[in-house]
C-alpha cells in the first residue's frame, strides 16, 4: 500500500498514466471496432476489415497530432483558441446547409466533404476548452473574476453560440458535453456557489426543453423509464445492448464469438461498442474499461491541481471532463443507467472525427503534465525517448 501511494507520488505518475490509458484504449478500441463492424462490413463490402482500416488510418493520423501536442508550449495552445472558435462556428454552420450537413439517427452532425464526413462539434469541444481556459485566465490575471458579469461575458454567449449551433443540428448528446466543459470552467475557476448553481439550474432547464419539443426524444426517455415496453421499437437496441453485456458473464464469450454484432444490435462499432465489450470480454472486460477511464479521470485532474499557469489548469480540467463525462453517458446508456444520447466511447468506438480532436487533446495534457513540479528534471534524467535512439541509430539525431 505505502509502495502504491510512493508511486502516486512521483512527478512523472500523471505523464504515464494518460500515455498508459491512452494507448490501452486504443489499442482495446481499434480490436473492438473490427470485431463490431465485421459481420456487417463483410455483408455490405465483401471485406470484414474495412472500418478496422478506416479506424487504423485515423489513428494513423491522430497519434503523430498526439505527439506533436504534447511537445508544444502552453502559448501555442492559447494562440490555437480563437481561430478553432471561428472554424467551430464556421463548420457548425455549414452542417445546417441543406446539401452540405449528413443527418442520421435524428441528428444532424456531419458535413459532406465528398471523401470523408467530418463531424465539426467535435472540432467545437476542444474549441470551448481552449478558447473558455483562454479568456478565464487573462481575466484572471486582470482580476475581473470578482463578479459575475466579468465571469459570464463573453464565456456564457461564446458557449451559448456553440450550443446553439449543435442544437439546431439536434445533436443532444453533444449539446451535453459542451455544457459539461463550461460548467467544468465555471468550477475551476472559482464561480460563487450561488451563481454556479443558477448556471447548472439552467442547463438541466435547457435540456428539458431540448428533450421536450422533439417527439423522439421524449420515446426515448419514456422508453428509459419503462423498460418492459415497446421492446421491438423504441426500446430495441437498448435492450439489445443490455443482452449482449448479460450474456458475457464473467469472462465473455470470446474475441470476435459474440453474436449481438449479427444485426442484432444496432450500431454496435460506435454508440454499442461498450456492449460488445461486455459481451466477448465479459465482466472483467467492462472494468478493466471502467478502470482505464478512471486513472484517466484522475490524472487529468491531479494534472489540473499540481500545474502553476491558470490556462493550463483550465484547460486540463475542461479536457478531462469532456473525456470522462462522455465515456460516462456512453456506458450508462448501454447498461440502461441512463437514457441513449447517441454519443460514442472516447478512444474505443469507431470515428475519425472524434478520435482526432481527442487524441490531440490527450497530448495537451501530457504537455501539461511536463510542467507539473519535478516532472522536466525527471524527464531529463530520464535520458532520451525511445524516437530519440531510434533517430540516433540512424545517424538522424541531433548532437
Amino acid at each position: 500500500m505505502v509502495a502504491a501511494v510512493g508511486l502516486l507520488d512521483r512527478p512523472l505518475t500523471s505523464y504515464y498514466l494518460v500515455l498508459g490509458c491512452s494507448v490501452m484504449l486504443l489499442a482495446l478500441g481499434l480490436t473492438m471496432v473490427l470485431s463490431a463492424s465485421s459481420v456487417k462490413q463483410l455483408q455490405a463490402t465483401g471485406s470484414a476489415y474495412t472500418l478496422f482500416q478506416k479506424q487504423a488510418m485515423w489513428m494513423a493520423i491522430g497519434l503523430p497530432g498526439m505527439w506533436l501536442a504534447s511537445r508544444l508550449p502552453v502559448r501555442t495552445f492559447r494562440a490555437l483558441a480563437y481561430p478553432l472558435l471561428l472554424l467551430s462556428i464556421v463548420s457548425l454552420a455549414m452542417v445546417l446547409v441543406p446539401g452540405l450537413g449528413r443527418s442520421a439517427g435524428g441528428a444532424t452532425r456531419w458535413v459532406d466533404l465528398g471523401p470523408v464526413q467530418v463531424q465539426p462539434s467535435e472540432i467545437a469541444k476542444l474549441a470551448l476548452v481552449l478558447w473558455g481556459a483562454d479568456l478565464l485566465a487573462r481575466k484572471d490575471r486582470l482580476g475581473q473574476l470578482t463578479e459575475w458579469r466579468p465571469l459570464l461575458v463573453p464565456l456564457m454567449p461564446g458557449a451559448g453560440v456553440l450550443v446553439l449551433l449543435v442544437m439546431l443540428g439536434s445533436d443532444l448528446g453533444t449539446t451535453l458535453v459542451l455544457l459539461t466543459i463550461f460548467l467544468a470552467l465555471l468550477w475551476v475557476v472559482g464561480a460563487p456557489g450561488r451563481l454556479f448553481v443558477g448556471m447548472a439550474g439552467l442547463v438541466c432547464l435547457l435540456v428539458a426543453i431540448l428533450i421536450v419539443v422533439e417527439p423522439y426524444r421524449m420515446q426515448r426517455i419514456t422508453g428509459f423509464l419503462d423498460s418492459s415496453g415497446n421492446q421491438l421499437t423504441t426500446n430495441y437496441q437498448g435492450t439489445q445492448g443490455l443482452f449482449a453485456v448479460a450474456s458475457g458473464g464473467l469472462f465473455g464469450t470470446g474475441l470476435g464469438e459474440g453474436r449481438a454484432k449479427w444485426d442484432y444490435l444496432p450500431h454496435a462499432e460506435t454508440d454499442f461498442i461498450f456492449a460488445i465489450v461486455g459481451e466477448e470480454l465479459g465482466l472483467v472486460g467492462t472494468l478493466v474499461v471502467l478502470g482505464l477511464f478512471g486513472l484517466l479521470a484522475y490524472a487529468g485532474l491531479r494534472i489540473a491541481r499540481r500545474v502553476h499557469d491558470p490556462f493550463a489548469r483550465l484547460a486540463a480540467a475542461g479536457a478531462t471532463a469532456w473525456l470522462v463525462v462522455q465515456a460516462v453517458v456512453n456506458i450508462g446508456a448501454v447498461i440502461r443507467v441512463l437514457p441513449i444520447t447517441g454519443i460514442p466511447l472516447p478512444l474505443v468506438s469507431y470515428g475519425g472525427s472524434a478520435l482526432i480532436p481527442t487524441l490531440f487533446v490527450l497530448g495537451m495534457l501530457l504537455a501539461f503534465a511536463k510542467r507539473e513540479p519535478g516532472a522536466r528534471q525527471a524527464l531529463s534524467a530520464r535520458g532520451p525517448g525511445p524516437v530519440v535512439r531510434a533517430l540516433s541509430w540512424l545517424g538522424l539525431a541531433r548532437r
